[in-house]
């Protein structure tokens, strides 16, 4: 990271770049200088927010000309506090979410081109205008921005069905930190001519350039859903139903989503209008869904049919189908709210973890016996999207205890929790990414020729260190 002075009159060369819209005042920085967990804190030498790529072309030139570190930022929904300048009032944050132009609609290639500012939820209702689907699906949709869910890679409750979002991008434009234009907004499944260079900055959380623009993929629309809140006894039986779902219902299941009993506790004790799925409380949950593009009832049927015998095999102890979308959508919620109940209930230590899926339950079983082991009164909260391995594993404070004095702990409950993943072969972050939350952690997990492959790779293309400094590496 580069240390010199900020310029006393960047600020007037950043407007001259973006005008005075395109400047934030110095009163109304804090919004962009703090994380959406109120965990990040820091202070920026400015927050500019331009309306296209030229913009911010133009002002990476300017700043790495003038060796200014670059905090690349979209709906700063980060949960690692990659999105955040640090406290040395010396990083620019540039943040796109002015640029949030649809620049075009490819139906019949199923495709659309957008920019960077744009909110999830908006693409994903688009996509729906044009009788598509843009399966990406997360807690945040409503305020992140597919830049930096590009930027994360984010995974969401599709992964399953669709994959990440690396699988759902075909072509990126970005901005190195030079301030040069990448121009590879190709609309191509097929192009074999080369290092496929847009994954380099898939999941580089902004440490490589700055990507203000993408073409995504769209798929069919589904047009019917079946989907059911399932009684399970512990995580294995998770697994077993998913296999049998899987010979039985294939590519339908687009959802597959594991709770533990404290999840709907806490969402029920603290989210308005949320109620129990089923009149029985039962060790843990699974929540089901199948989605096809052809209409009627035979997904209902299908799904009723396959959870039937699964009861008559013992997998499962009983089950609710949603008979309606709205019943529907009240199971989702439960799903969905289970990190805000969390935020409302006490501290929490969270783990984005993820292992192959026939070792979930392990994962968790040795986890949850070390935790209470070496921690007594810690609450285990663990639920997410086993269909794809990906668990987050949370740990509560115990009742009364006080956050700092929890939080404090943090550093010996993740250790726990990370070497029992990593006996399994798994990854200490799934979907969230590594920012500056992990960015110690990691060297541990990886091998020193993996960080080191990384580390070339960063000064290849950012070699005076500008961009994104202190997250990732």
């Amino acid at each position: 990271m580069n240390d010199l002075s900020v310029p006393a009159d960047l600020l007037s060369r950043l407007q001259a770049i973006v005008g005075e819209r395109g400047l934030v005042d110095a009163a109304e920085r804090a919004p962009y200088e703090v994380d959406w967990r109120d965990a990040y804190h820091g202070r920026s030498a400015a927050v500019v927010r331009p309306a296209n790529t030229g913009e911010v072309s133009k002002v990476v030139a300017l700043l790495a000309g003038l060796r200014v570190p670059i905090v690349p930022q979209g709906g700063n929904t980060s949960l690692c506090g990659a999105s955040v300048p640090d406290d040395s009032g010396t990083q620019v944050v540039v943040n796109l979410s002015r640029m949030n132009r649809v620049r075009e609609v490819d139906a019949q290639n199923n495709t659309m081109t957008v920019e960077a500012g744009c909110v999830l939820e908006s693409l994903q209702k688009l996509a729906g205008e044009h009788g598509r689907l843009f399966p990406l699906s997360l807690g945040a949709q409503g305020s992140c921005e597919i830049g930096g869910n590009l930027s994360t890679n984010a995974g969401g409750t599709g992964v399953l069905r669709y994959g990440n979002t690396r699988e759902m991008v075909l072509g990126l434009e970005v901005v190195l930190p030079d301030g040069r234009v990448w121009e590879g907004l190709r609309g191509l499944r097929k192009d074999n001519t080369g290092y496929d260079l847009k994954h380099l900055f898939v999941g580089a959380e902004g440490t490589l350039g700055i990507i203000t623009a993408a073409v995504l993929k769209m798929f069919p629309l589904p047009r019917s859903y079946a989907t059911a809140m399932v009684a399970i006894e512990n995580p294995a039986a998770a697994v077993t139903l998913l296999t049998l779902l899987r010979e039985r219902c294939g590519e339908r299941i687009t959802g597959f989503e594991l709770l533990a009993r404290i999840c709907l506790d806490l969402v029920v004790q603290h989210i308005p209008g949320s109620r129990d799925p089923l009149a029985q409380r039962y060790p843990w949950y699974v929540l089901v869904e199948l989605s096809d593009s052809t209409e009627g009832p035979a997904l209902d049927a299908l799904l009723e049919e396959s959870l039937g015998e699964a009861a008559e095999a013992g997998v499962i102890h009983d089950a609710a189908i949603a008979a309606s979308d709205s019943q529907r959508g009240d199971f989702w919620k439960l799903r969905e709210n289970v990190s805000e109940a969390q935020k409302v209930d006490s501290a929490s230590i969270k783990h984005d973890v993820a292992v192959p899926v026939s070792r979930v339950p392990e994962l968790i079983e040795r986890a949850t016996a070390g935790i209470t082991r070496d921690f007594p009164g810690v609450r285990v909260v663990a639920f997410g999207h086993v269909g794809d391995g990906n668990i987050h594993y949370n740990c509560a404070a115990a009742a009364g205890q006080d956050p700092k004095a929890f939080f404090a702990l943090s550093e010996q409950v993740n250790h726990v929790v990370y070497e029992v993943v990593k006996s399994l072969g798994g990854s200490i972050s799934a979907e969230h990414g590594l920012g500056v939350l992990k960015r110690e952690e990691i060297k541990r997990y990886k091998s020193e020729l993996e960080l080191d492959l990384m580390r070339s790779i960063k000064r290849t293309l950012d070699p005076h260190g500008i961009m994104n400094p202190g997250k990732v590496l």
